[in-house]
């Protein structure tokens, strides 16, 4: 049986290699072509466009490997199936179990590396490919970040309107006290037109501005040409964290930032719900190898393009059934984590029963 094994699982990789590197090659020339105008008129060098699509690999490999897992199962196994080579093993007393064995076994370890793929090497390519996009295409920048609002603490809100990263200066800044025994009431307020950060002393500055205290009906304003601020607790590089998105930030920084969203007193299921649902996709390709095999290893009118078909529309629902989860967790119905794993529960409960009522 080991020869038969490390057959099935040599056709199986090359063919999620294959699989993979056709999905690929489409995908880049549907995506120049989308773009090549956006090239043109920003005069983007043909070495940035290389460089660009190369750093975009990973995130395309991390959506493209269940299908390209599915594809390659139904294709080895199909091909067997064929000519008759399943039954030859099932007459020979290989039962359905035993020959997903190794199929399954080696989805294993791809996911375990698709989880690390992306939750590393995918979120450390895109900040690169963002990085492109901001510097040469001028898509989302945030070399100046405009309308920055965010919690520093339970009770104070910060705005900045814009912020210039490489002077480490922001312009236009509001940062609002409230009453911690009565949120909804305001009991100071700082407005400045610049503030900047001094590296040495871990202090902000603000210059030329109004400071403002109420106490019952009343307000105190002072007016102000530059004051230190000792209590505020965001640094340069944090305001740069608050621009990044989640798909830029590897698993030890979505954790970290759910950290310090929370003790910040914001809501961190949103960054949560991206950490759980990222490693569960990482399992995407065992779901999808546990639907596929079983509709494979008989033969059924239509081939394996029927096979193919129906599995591709039992992957396709599994990924609109993790969105509308997500959407679910989101407003609060569901856990993070529940919402991240809900769809490869239920999927893999399905499976389950889908291989039980497979003829073995």
């Amino acid at each position: 049986m080991l020869i038969i094994d490390k057959y099935l699982i040599k056709q199986f990789l090359l063919t999620i290699v294959f699989a993979l590197l056709t999905f690929l090659a489409i995908f880049i020339v549907i995506d120049i072509m989308e773009h090549i105008d956006e090239f043109i008129d920003f005069d983007v060098p043909f070495v940035i466009i290389l460089k660009y699509y190369g750093v975009f690999l990973p995130q395309m490999i991390r959506y493209m490997t269940p299908i390209s897992v599915l594809l390659a199962a139904l294709f080895v196994t199909g091909k067997l199936s064929d000519l008759n080579e399943v039954t030859a093993l099932k007459s020979s007393g290989m039962s359905l179990y035993r020959y997903m064995t190794p199929f399954i076994a080696t989805t294993v370890f791809i996911s375990l590396f698709s989880v690390y793929f992306g939750g590393f090497v995918s979120p450390a390519a895109n900040k690169i490919k963002v990085s492109i996009e901001r510097n040469y295409m001028d898509w989302g920048t945030i070399r100046s970040g405009n309308n920055i609002f965010f919690q520093d603490s339970k009770t104070r809100i910060v705005t900045i309107s814009s912020y210039n990263v490489s002077t480490e200066q922001a312009h236009i800044i509001s940062i609002q006290d409230f009453n911690p025994n009565k949120i909804t009431q305001m009991i100071s307020r700082l407005d400045a037109k610049k503030m900047k950060y001094d590296s040495l002393s871990s202090k902000w500055t603000l210059i030329e501005g109004v400071q403002r205290h109420f106490t019952n009906s009343r307000e105190k304003v002072k007016n102000f040409d530059e004051i230190v601020i000792n209590n505020l607790h965001f640094t340069p590089n944090d305001i740069i964290k608050k621009q990044i998105k989640n798909e830029e930030m590897t698993l030890t920084e979505l954790h970290q930032t759910a950290k310090d969203e929370l003790n910040a007193g914001n809501n961190p299921t949103r960054v949560n719900i991206e950490f759980h649902s990222r490693i569960a996709f990482g399992f995407a390709s065992i779901i999808t190898v546990l639907f596929g095999l079983p509709l494979s290893t008989n033969k059924r009118k239509g081939g394996l393009a029927l096979q193919f078909g129906i599995n591709l529309i039992i992957t396709f629902t599994y990924l609109v059934f993790m969105s509308i989860s997500q959407a679910f967790g989101k407003n609060g119905v569901m856990s993070p984590i529940i919402t991240g794993w809900f769809a490869n529960i239920v999927f893999f409960i399905a499976a389950l029963i889908n291989i039980a009522r497979t003829p073995k």
